[in-house]
This record gives structure tokens, sequence and C-alpha cells, in this order.
């Protein structure tokens, strides 16, 4: 007799355990075993359904009634082949599927007979081997309807199943897998996220039935290369949607097949701190729908996802079978567990795309426009059914910058439940607005519940509170927590709203121990508002609102760990409604206090937000004095001045040229600090008109009116609120400026007037390295702070420094490199400033540079102070310390003895991390069956020597035996436009944030998108104007792997004349068992397999034509310009190879031809194969580029040259080999015994001393004298 679901015993520990030990197998398909066994009409009718009026033919789930035999027979098959778990046959045993055959009231026997097939099945196999346990997972799949799509292209807002339609079919389904028998409940084939948080709730309503839970499973399902599931979600936005079940696994299932649904599961073990489970389809169906994947190819892929530690379950979908699961068990066997990472608690929010608010996070702009009690026209809007135009308010609200959209739908003549249902549904139609995720607001919990039934990702419910006693507030809250939203919890309690600091304390306090210790609610989750008041209202007991709030802010931050603060923004300013930019004004006042008293997120108009530094002055402190309640009379010393900036339209209009009627010295700050030079010659012949006028000289023009706006600038960007682009548009107008006064400065110059700067600052980027943005953003820094600075460029000997530092006497000198290469000459330069008696200051900068290796390589060479420089921001201080006779010393105590433990540190490391043998090292290599691999053969090598493609100028095909080389000149720059990373752009400009979020920062966001809106401007004269020209070369070649780590290249598929030698060198560290040392080489075909295998390589560059346009600039006294061309022509680079890989991919070698990769997936590598570069971290030798050089005839073909530090001209150049193999990654040489690099040595051809000075930074030794 079997138990009652009560009395079954809870697997969640035994399950847990073992998780936490081995991977375990699932088991493969019901439906394709189904399929083999050519059941027909009859089968499935059986005798009790003979006279079924309708076809039964395809109801697999029925014959666990009709052919209970077959079913169990598949259960005890997949055991037999190693699966620990199996699913029962109920994957549309749900009413909802089975209405199509009429049988959905035979829902819960279905469910209850399939769990007891399964049960037998298991048991029947624990008893034959009692020491391995099996377990039964209660399959519930996503049923035929979408609750998130409509069914009529002509209504997006239809649906044809509502939320609690699906949950009743779930919870039917699920108490007849409980009752049967079953040992957890796996939802899956998730193609709507909509359609599993029913499923999620229909179980928690199951589990408070029982009293008692049960282990679940959730599996997603990505449809395809997009990314995304069907209803538009990508991996960690679902998994933010879903996490509030807290299933024992997270994973995915069916329509890819194992390769392709690699980085998706890969993304979901980065982001899920739960176990992971994965059973694609044995590959993509072919023409017929069928499925061809052989188990030893399943699980070859398989396997190196348990390798990489990506996975804690395995098992096959689609055209699986239990030969299938047995290859996968024996791949899993052995393999060592995934152990789920620690994920630091966060507010983990979710639309299409998630929005995680962490520490770090900037302040979270949420949309108000879409809340009828917030805006008249949306109000109006929704009154007049006027949907389609409503959602246009959305969109732009989201354009504007809001990273969430508060919904409300509270008006008296409206229907709120009715509304909310029918908007919520529209703007998940729109893409371009449910990126983001929803604030379903409402003081009705009736029109809340509607939200929330229709939303898939994650949610802010606005709001619940203790008004109506704390039954209801926790009733509410759990509700919450099972529809998987967070919460804003009003600062209101049964005795009203919270209107001093201390009720603010107190209802904060109160809820949040209600909320996490009985509801068991994340902290993380809870979103507190204390109340945002009108100030400035007249009276007196409300002059406090505004501190009050603040401060409440404080203190939750401080002593309600995890939870987050919010608010609406507007109601701060409601005494000046008609009064926009008054309003506007007190808004960005009070966020900024706000903010930094740790308010997290709050309700604004996104497009309306005005930056703090840009309100009038004489507004601003006024609104200061109200808002944090300085004074008594501050209310009425607001409204004194407040209707002077009424106004709008034209009037603002004006406003906007008003500086230029205020006295020259202003307008020249004015301009200054808005980096506005139109006017900038007149404005300065004007000063230097009033200065000459009253017996002055044109040197006065720059040390006041010019420097004190420069110093002006220099405060803003020190305290971070302008930004590097602002700062450099401020030196072009400074530079302009100076430029005019020059020739009038220079006629009244007498013999040993004395220079005026603050000091004198040498510059250079080192031999051999052509970098230049970060030196040259530096030299603008230190130039808006009055230090001369004489920049020597790029590639300047180190004798050639050292002399323009004794000419210019200068008092420091600055040295920039970004190859590694450049750190020997570095630690070079620093011996020969010892040698020659040097005493100044020897800064150090650029991104290969280190502290750690400024204080273990540099600093011992020279006497004197070294100090290496982070970014531009921290250049002035720390040369204005060097330059002061009281900060000098104190800087360099602190430089010395951050620098003394550096090094202590790094000699415990070197002592710590012992290094393998290279014998030991090579023994552990990346293990590859390369008797079952057939590498891909490039398409290159089957086309004729004619050019087949067309669409490029000047590019043709090169032919040696069959080998062949691909050029391309004058590559499309709107082609390439399309494959930028913007991230690494603002990062160069020292712009904190990831982008695109970067554009709606409210500190740095107006800057980040002026900035990229003057970048999109140059790009398309770039183009339009032929400013820059890419040119490329590709080659692909027969490859194999020789020796231990070296790469052979064939002048023909089968013959042996080699062409050049890869030379690869191979991790040493010690690794955990079962990770590989690995080497570059591993990733290709062995000689001694006999399989032909194949290596490409390429150059490209987007940077000929940049330097003459870079010194026209310059020449026009327009650094901005000429450092804003220098970062694009980088980004156009990295885009050129970025394109280039794709096309290998695609076309040319063609292993991948059905990719279609968005950029962003493109970025985050999400495809197959690798394009390593030389002299970086998996290749670190830079020589390798002279091999590269000779193999494609670079120079010739494209135009790139080689420095003699192997640096590639132009900068903007980007070069590596490409390797197919989809076990290939990127990965860290890093350290390297003596014996490697001896070993290298020989192989390269040269001296070990040699070989020291190119692979210095890898050393895992100290090299003899």
């Amino acid at each position: 007799m079997p138990l009652s679901p009560d009395h079954r015993p809870d697997a969640t520990d035994a399950l847990t355990a073992a998780l936490r030990e081995r991977i375990l197998v699932m088991d493969g398909a019901m439906g394709t075993m189904i399929q083999h066994l050519g059941f027909g009409e009859a089968d499935y009718r059986g005798e009790r359904f003979a006279d079924w009026p309708s076809d039964l033919r395809g109801n697999n789930d029925l014959l666990s009634l009709t052919a209970p035999d077959a079913i169990r027979g598949i259960h005890e098959a997949y055991l037999d082949a190693g699966a620990d778990l199996v699913e029962t046959n109920t994957f549309n045993a749900q009413r909802i599927s089975l209405a199509d055959y009429g049988m959905e009231d035979l829902a819960y026997e279905l469910n209850l007979a399939s769990a007891r097939l399964a049960r037998q099945a298991c048991d029947a196999a624990m008893e034959r081997s009692p020491d391995r346990p099996r377990w039964v997972m209660g399959a519930l799949g996503p049923t035929n309807r979408t609750a998130s799509i409509s069914p009529d292209v002509n209504d997006p807002g239809e649906r044809n199943v509502t939320y609690d339609e699906l949950v009743q079919a779930y919870l039917e389904q699920a108490r007849g897998l409980v009752d049967g028998g079953v040992d957890l409940l796996i939802v899956e084939t998730i193609f709507d996220t909509l359609n599993a948080k029913a499923a999620i709730f229909a179980l928690e309503t199951l589990f408070d039935e029982h009293g008692r839970r049960w282990p679940v499973v959730i599996s997603g399902t990505i449809t395809d290369a997009s990314g995304r599931t069907l209803s538009g979600q990508v991996t960690e936005a679902f998994w933010n949607s879903v996490r509030h079940a807290r299933p024992v696994a997270v994973g995915l299932n069916c329509a890819l097949g194992a390769a392709e649904m690699r980085p998706y599961v890969a993304e979901l073990s980065r982001v899920a701190d739960t176990f992971i489970s994965c059973y694609p389809n044995a590959g993509l169906p072919n023409a017929f729908g069928e499925y061809d994947e052989t188990p030893a190819q399943m699980a070859a892929v398989i396997e190196e996802f348990a390798e990489a530690g990506l996975v804690n379950l395995l098992g096959g979908c689609c055209g699986t079978t239990p030969e299938h699961v047995k290859a996968i068990a024996e791949a899993a066997r052995g393999k060592d567990v995934r152990q789920p990472p620690t994920v630091s608690p966060a507010l983990r929010l979710a639309g299409l795309e998630p929005l995680n608010v962490t520490d770090e996070s900037l302040f979270v702009n949420v949309g108000e426009r879409t809340n009828i009690t917030g805006s008249a026209r949306f109000r109006k809007l929704i009154q007049a059914e006027d949907y389609p135009t409503a959602l246009g308010v959305a969109r732009q609200q989201v354009e504007a910058g809001a990273q969430v959209i508060d919904i409300n739908m509270d008006e008296g003549m409206i229907d709120g439940v009715a509304a909310m249902d029918r908007f919520v549904k529209l703007v998940a139609s729109e893409p371009d607005i449910s990126r983001v995720p929803v604030m379903v607001d409402s003081s009705k919990w009736e029109v809340i519940e509607a939200g929330l039934k229709c939303v898939q990702g994650k949610p802010i419910v606005n709001s619940i509170s203790m008004k109506e006693g704390v039954e209801p507030f926790i009733q509410q809250a759990r509700l919450c927590r099972r529809y998987g939203a967070a919460v804003v919890v009003m600062a209101f309690d049964e005795d009203g709203q919270a209107d001093s600091l201390a009720r603010r304390r107190q209802i904060c306090r109160r809820a949040y121990d209600i909320l996490t210790q009985e509801v068991g609610f994340p902290a993380e989750d809870i979103i507190f508002d204390p109340n945002i008041f009108a100030v400035a209202t007249g009276i007196e007991e409300h002059a406090a609102y505004g501190t009050d709030f603040i401060e409440a802010t404080r203190w939750i931050k401080e002593n309600l760990p995890g939870a987050l603060v919010s608010g609406g923004v507007s109601n701060v300013s409601f005494s000046f409604r008609g009064n926009n930019s008054v309003r506007e004004a007190i808004h960005a006042v009070f966020l900024f206090h706000a903010i930094r008293a740790g308010m997290d997120m709050g309700i604004v108009n996104a497009g309306a937000l005005v930056v703090y530094d840009e309100i009038d002055p004489e507004l601003r402190e006024r609104i200061e004095d109200v808002v944090l309640n300085r004074r008594p009379d501050a209310t009425e010393r607001l409204l004194e001045i407040a209707d002077r900036f009424a106004g709008s339209g034209a009037e603002q209009e004006a406003a906007t040229e008003e500086w230029r009627s205020l006295p020259v010295g202003e307008r020249i700050t004015h301009a200054l600090v808005k980096g506005i030079d139109e006017h900038v010659e007149a404005d300065t012949e004007e000063l230097r008109a009033e200065i000459s006028a009253r017996g002055g000289a044109p040197i006065e023009v720059i040390e006041g009116p010019l420097m004190d706006g420069m110093n002006v600038v220099g405060d803003l960007f020190g305290s971070g609120r302008m930004f590097l682009p602002q700062v450099v548009k401020s030196a072009r107008v400074m530079k302009k400026a100076v430029a005019y006064l020059i020739p009038y400065i220079e006629a009244e110059k007498k013999p040993g007037d004395a220079e005026r700067a603050k000091g004198k600052v040498v510059m250079a980027t080192v031999k051999g390295d052509v970098h230049d943005i970060g030196k040259n953003i530096v030299g603008v820094v230190l130039q808006c702070n009055n230090y001369d600075v004489v920049d020597l460029g790029v590639m300047v000997p180190a004798q050639k420094i050292l002399d323009a530092a004794k000419a210019e006497r200068a008092d420091v000198i600055g040295l920039s490199g970004l190859i590694t290469p450049s750190l020997d000459e570095m630690v070079n330069f620093a011996s020969e400033m010892e040698r020659q008696g040097f005493e100044i200051p020897l800064l150090i900068g650029g991104a290969t540079t280190s502290r750690a290796h400024t204080a273990v390589k540099v600093d011992g060479k020279y006497h004197g102070p070294v100090v290496w420089v982070k970014d531009a921001s921290r250049s002035v201080p720390v040369v204005s310390q060097l330059l002061s006779d009281d900060g000098r010393p104190k800087l360099m105590a602190e430089v010395a003895a951050d620098y003394d433990a550096i090094r202590t540190r790094f000699a415990a490391k070197q002592n710590e991390r012992p290094l393998l043998p290279l014998e030991q090292a090579r023994a552990n290599r990346t293990p590859v069956d390369w008797s079952t691999y057939r590498p891909p053969r490039p398409h290159l090598l089957a086309q004729q020597s004619k050019d087949i493609w067309s669409g490029q100028p000047d590019t043709h095909w090169h032919r040696d035996a069959t080998q062949f080389i691909r050029r391309f000149h004058g590559y499309d720059l709107d082609e390439l436009r399309r494959y930028i990373d913007w991230q690494p752009f603002f990062n160069a400009w020292e712009m904190k944030g990831s982008f695109p979020d970067i554009l709606n920062n409210p500190a740095s966001g107006d800057a980040a998108r002026r900035l990229y809106e003057d970048a999109q401007v140059m790009l398309d004269r770039i183009a339009e104007e032929r400013w820059l020209t890419a040119n490329g070369v590709i080659g692909l070649f027969p490859a194999n792997a020789v020796g231990e780590d070296d790469i052979e290249l064939y002048a023909g598929e089968h013959g042996s004349e080699v062409l050049t030698t890869l030379r690869t060198l191979r991790q040493q560290g010690a690794h955990r068992h079962g990770v590989p040392n690995r080497a570059m080489a591993d990733f290709v075909a062995p000689r001694e397999s006999g399989v032909r295998d194949y290596v490409g390589a390429f150059a490209v560059t987007a940077g000929l034509g940049s330097t003459d346009k870079v010194m026209e600039f310059k020449a026009a006294l327009d650094d901005y310009s000429a450092i804003l061309l220098e970062s694009l022509a980088d980004r156009l680079a990295e885009a050129f190879a970025e394109r280039m890989h794709e096309r290998v991919r695609r076309e040319f070698w063609g292993y991948a031809p059905d990719e279609q990769l968005d950029n962003g997936a493109l970025i985050r590598e999400e495809y197959a194969g690798i394009r390593p570069a030389p002299g970086y971290p998996a290749c670190p030798d830079h020589t390798e580029k002279e091999t590269l050089w000779r193999l494609l005839e670079v120079e010739q073909n494209a135009g790139i040259e080689l420095t003699e530090s192997m640096a590639m001209w132009p900068g903007a150049s980007v070069s590596g080999w490409y390797f197919s193999h989809p076990q290939s990654q990127y990965f860290v040489v890093g350290r390297l015994g003596r014996d490697q690099v001896e070993d290298y040595a020989e192989r390269k051809g040269w001296s070990l001393a040699e070989a020291e000075r190119w692979l210095s930074p890898n050393l895992g030794y100290q090299p003899e004298d």
C-alpha cells in the first residue's frame, strides 16, 4: 500500500546531500521512447476509452492509464541506464492541455497514476540496489497556452488563459502528483515565465495545504540563439523572476542542443545560488524534425559542462534515449561537483532584462508618468481608453532613463482592476518598455493583485503597510512573496502616517521585524518609503519634513540591514505646483542629499531631472535652506525668488542665453564650466581690453578669470560633480583663450620673466609603445590645474625623455604604457634616472601598469620618488603633493609603507604558491578525445581562387596550395559601428558605471549622454568624411599540435610543408583536482592523432588616417575632439576584430553557419571558439606577433607595422589567432617556472636572458643578474 503524501519521507536532505557529493543524472525523453513503441489510436484508447468521441493518439499522458506497463518499462530502461531521477509521464497532464481531448476532468487521476508508475519503477530499482537512492520527479509542463503573449495579432492585450486558470490547473495536477508519491516537483520547459510563476503560486498553496514542502526544480527554455525565452526574457531575468520559489535546482531544457545551450547554462551557473540542472535535446532537429546527435556526441559536449563546473544535474530532452542517458552518466561519473556560489544579498528585479540593485549601484529612477495620480495627461488617456498613446508615455519614460516604471490606476471614475490588467498586458507586448521591471502601484489590494497576475518578471508592489493592522499586513506580504514581488512598505500604521523622525524609525523597525522574522521576507526585497511630504508649506510643523526623511533614510540604512529606501520625489515640491522650474530644482536638491544619506530609488519624472550643479546658485541655496531646515525664514526667502524662475518654452530658451548678459569675467567662468567655446575669443578680448585699459598685463587674464574658472572646474571634478568629458571640453575653451592671448603676452614679455605655472611635467609613452589616450587625458587634466605639460608623444626612447626633462627643467616625469614590454622599459628608464643622477619624481601610469609592478620592479631601481597613478583624477593631487614641501614627505611615507607591504605580500605569495614542474604540468594537459572529434574544415579551403564574395572594395584571394588568405581594404565603418562595445569607451574617459545604465545615472548621466551623443556625431563624420580607413587580413591554415606545446601550420591540407610554428606556453600553477594546466596547443589536434586540424590568424586596424586628424585637432587646440577620435578609433578596431571573428565562424571557416547573436551576446563571448592575442594572458609572448606578421604579410596586406617592443602601429589595431574547438577557452598562463622558460628559450632559439626579458611579467622566479 503506497504511503500517503504526508507520510512519505522528505527527500530534501538526502537529495541535497547527494547533489553536494556528485553530479546526479536525470532521465531522457519520454515522448521519444513512446514514438519508438509505434502505438496507434487503439493503443491510446485502450478498453476504457474505446468510444471516446475525439481522436486520442498523441495524448501521451493518457498512456499511464491505457498502457501502464509500457510507461513503467520506459522508466525502468532509464533507471537501468544510470538515471538517478525519473520524471512522471505528465508533461501535458493538466486540464488546460487535456481540454484539447475533452479529458480535463481526468487531470487528477492521470497525475496520480503516472506518479505511482514512476514510484513503482524507482522503488524496484532501489530494492535491487539499496545503496543507491532514486527519486521521482513530478513533471509540470508549460501548458499549451501563454499568459504573456497575445494569440491575436490585432490585439496585443488579448490572452487565451488567465493567471487564475493556470494556478487552479497546476494545483490540481500537483495534488495528483504528491498523492501518487513523488519526491520532488519540476516545473519544466518554461517558455513563458508568467506560466511558471502561476505554477509556483500553485505549489506554495499545495505546501500550505499539507503543512510541508517538497523540493522544487525550475527549468526554463531558451528558444533560440537570441538567448531569450519565447516570452522575451534573458537568462538572468528568468532566474530573478523565479528565485522566490527557493528551488533546490534551476536549469534549462529543450529547444537547443547541448552545444547551443552552453552559454546560457554558464550564465545561470554564475548567477544562481542553488544547484543547476541541464537536459538539452539530442542536438538540433534535422529537416524531418528528427534528432541526429548520437549518445557519444552528446556526452562529449555535456562532459565539458561537468569539467567546467557548470552543472549538478544532467539529463536529456527531445530525441534522447536510455543510450544517451547511459553515455551522459558515464561522462559525469567522477567529475568534480559544482558547489552553488555565495551570492551577495541584493534586490534582484526583472523585466525582460535583470535589474540588480547592489551596494555599488547608482540611484534607481522609477518613472512616475504612468501614474494616474501624478500625470494629468496619462489620466485622461486611460479615461478615454486610449491605451496606444498611454503606452507611448511609458516608452518615453524608459527612453528618458527610467529603470522601473510605476503604474497606478487609482481614480474614482476608472475600473482600476480592469485598467491595470489591460495596461500591464499591453506593456508586456512592447519589448522596449517591458525590458524594465514594473512597480504595481495602488492603494487597493485588488488592483495590485490584478497587476501582479500579468507580470512575468519580478516586480515591486507599491505598497503595503500596517494601516489596517498587523494581520492584513502579514497576509498581503505573504501573498506578495508568493507572487514573487518585492514590496514598498509605507511608514504607516494603525495610528496614521509617520510624520516625525521618531515615528518613522518606530514604524519601519516594527515592519522590518514582522516581515523578516514572522513572514520570512528577504530583507533585500523590502523597500521602505518613510514618507516624503511637501516642504515650504508655510506651516511650522512641516519645516522638518525634508530633513526628517533624509535622517530616517540614514537610520534605516544603518539599522535595518539589507532594506532599501524609496519615495515619491514629486511630493516634496507640491507647494510649488505650476512652477515646474522650481519644482525640478527642489527635486534635484532633495535627491542630492537623500542619495548621500542612502536613498536607493525614487519615483521621479525621468525626463525632467536637472543636474544639481546647474541650478542657479541663489535658487539652490534657498532650496537647501528649506529642504535641510537651516533657517526659520527659509520658506519666505524661497517664495521671494520663485517667480523669477517660473517659465517655460520661449522663456526657458531665452534663459539659456541669459549668461551672455553677465559680466565678462563670469561669462568666462560659465563658458569654462559648460565647455562652450563659441564666444571665448570675443570674451577674452573684452577682458584683455578692460585689464589693459587699467594698466594691467595680458597674463592677468589667465591668472585671474581663466584660472578662477578652471579652479571651479577642478573643484567640481575632484568632488565627483563634473566628469572627465566635461573637463576635456573645459580645457578646449581654456586653450583657445590662452592661444588668443599668447601674441599679446609674448609682445610684452621682458627678459627674466618667471614662469607662473604650478610646475612642469614632461610626459611620454615609452619606447616601442604607441598607446597614448590615457596619457593625453592626464595631460589635459594637469593643464586644467595650471601645470605646464610637455607631451613628447609616443614611442619615445628613454634618453630623449631624460634630455627633454633636463632641457625643460621639469619638476616631474610621467611615463605611460599599455603593452607588457613597456613594463620592462619603465624598469630600464628608472635605472637610467638613477645612473644619470636625477632627483625629480617619476610617475608611472597606463593600462598594463599596476601598483604591485611599480613596487616590486620599478621602485628599487631609482632612489627618488616613484609613484603609480591609477587614473587622471588622481594625477593632480599626487603631483600637487610631490611639488609641495609639506606634502611630499607625507605622501612618500605613505607610498613607502604601501610598497613595503606589497613587496612582503608578493614574496609570501611566491613561496605559498609553488609551481608544478613542467613535465607534471604537461601531463595534466586539457583532456580532449581526438578519436571522436572531427575538426571543421574551413569553407575557404573548399573554394576556388576566384573572389566569390562581394561588397568590399579591393578584396582578393591569395592562394598558396590549398591555404588561403583574405585581405580587406576600406572596410565599411558603418557596419563596424554596430559592433562597438561602449563599456571600454566610457572606461577610457574614466566614467564609472556600466553601459547603457551610465546614460541614466543621476550624477553622471548628463555628462555620459553628451559624450555618447558627441561620439555618435563624430562617428557620422568619420564615415562620411573618411577620416579613418579600416584594413584587415585573415588566414586559415591546416595545422597540428607537435611536441608538447607547439603548433605547426602547413602549406597544404595533405602535405607536410611547414609554413611556420606557433610557440605556446603552459600554465604551471598547482590546480585543484580535475582542472587542467592549459596551453593553447591543447585545442589543436596532435599530429600523431592522424586528424588534420586548422588554425586561423588575423590582424585588423581602424586607425589608418587617425594621426593626421588628431594632429589637426590639436593644432586647433581641440584636445577633446582629438581624444574622442583616438578612443573611437580604438573601439572601431575592436569592433572590426569582433565582426571578422563572427564572419569567420559563420562564413570563412563556417563552423557556426547558423549563429545569430546580438551585439551584447558577442561582447559576452557567447559563441564557440576564441581569438587570443599575442601578448595577452593566454599567450603572453608579444614576439609571436612576428610569426603572425610573416604568415599573413600584415604590413603589406593591411598597413599595420610592428614596433621594436611589438606594439602595433597604428595603435587602433588588433591581432590574434583563431581556434574553433568547442573546448577552447581563454585562460591566464600566469607564473612560469625556470624549467619552462629554459625550454621555451630553446624552442624559440633564444638565450635564457632574452626569454626572461620578453616573459618578464610572467616569471615565477627571480632571474640571475
